[in-house]
């Protein structure tokens, strides 16, 4: 998530007028916290949710083919954002078989194939010899490196999507739970996403990590944690049937957890190149990187707590 949008800063602006003793007169503390709302761009965050939230909900219900185009449009997305970074900071990282390589990943995943070892291993292979026809040999090293890193981190974690989807068809079981997974996953991530956004516009005072994210705050962080864990509980009484309330309440609190790390990280990474937004296109969130920085810390998470703990 873009940590500029997602959580602003904790004091209120000073607003009003000097009173009649020429002291400040402020605005209702309700019109305030409203307006520190419209400020944070909730209508255009709003929009998105209205539209966006259904399309994925379907496409996610359907599965097949069209949920691994749904992923590999984010994967593509995703990784062509995390390169223009990459090229801000002065990297030139190797775009065309970083994408085939990321991709390659997604439909191995997709066929429960054996290949995705067979992929990273000839993806780091391709990647070190093309090296060698760079003249300046400078920064080889870190050419190499972040090429490698965007496959790693949003081609394979990017990937898991796919797997929690296919989950229930590896293991012989009905297909209708592995929407259930992704949408659990999902909920529970913009669950903390969403609590954390609210509570820091409205009380959030105490920096949490302001090296990396300064706008975030500690309201925020526990809200966010708060609002996953009671999702968590809410979705065993229906969406999540196969866990009791504690369980789904803890793995909440621990997505909610893994999704701040997530989104934290993408944060240093953006800090790191200079830049506030991967890039613009989804108004109100910054781009897909902004957008989907906690999934990829949180699906992985889930798909091994399923794969070895549930099913």
């Amino acid at each position: 998530m873009n940590e500029d949008t997602k959580h602003p800063a904790a004091g209120p602006d000073p607003v009003g007028a000097d009173g009649p003793s020429g002291s400040p007169v402020s605005a209702p503390p309700r019109a305030d916290t409203l307006n520190r709302f419209m400020k944070a761009g909730i209508l255009p965050r709003v929009a998105v949710i209205l539209v966006g939230v259904p399309c994925l909900y379907l496409i996610t219900l359907r599965g097949g083919l069209f949920f691994l185009i749904l992923v590999d449009l984010i994967i593509l997305l995703g990784l062509r954002e995390f390169y223009v970074l990459m090229r801000a900071k002065g990297y030139q990282p190797f775009e065309a078989l970083g994408y085939f390589c990321a991709l390659a990943i997604s439909w191995y995943a997709w066929r429960q194939g054996v290949g995705v070892p067979l992929i990273l291993t000839g993806s780091l292979l391709l990647i070190m010899v093309r090296e060698l026809f760079r003249q300046d040999m400078s920064k080889s090293l870190a050419h190499i490196a972040v090429t490698i890193f965007g496959i790693m981190y949003i081609g394979w974690m990017g990937s898991h999507l796919v797997m929690l989807r296919q989950l229930p068809v590896a293991l012989g079981v009905d297909d209708n739970i592995g929407a259930r997974l992704v949408f659990f996953a999902a909920l529970l991530t913009w669950a903390n996403d969403t609590g954390a956004y609210l509570f820091g516009v409205a009380i959030g005072r105490h920096k949490l990590i302001p090296r990396i994210s300064p706008n975030k705050t500690v309201e925020g962080a526990v809200g966010g944690l708060l609002v996953a864990g009671f999702c968590g509980w809410l979705c065993s009484k229906g969406l999540t049937p196969f866990l009791t309330p504690l369980a789904a309440t803890v793995v909440g609190l621990a997505i909610g957890v893994t999704a701040q790390l997530g989104d934290l990280v993408e944060s240093m990474i953006k800090r790191d190149a200079g830049i506030k937004d991967s890039a613009e296109l989804i108004p109100g969130h910054g781009g897909v990187l902004d957008r989907f920085d906690s999934l990829l810390f949180t699906v992985p998470v889930l798909y091994y707590y399923f794969r070895f703990f549930i099913f």
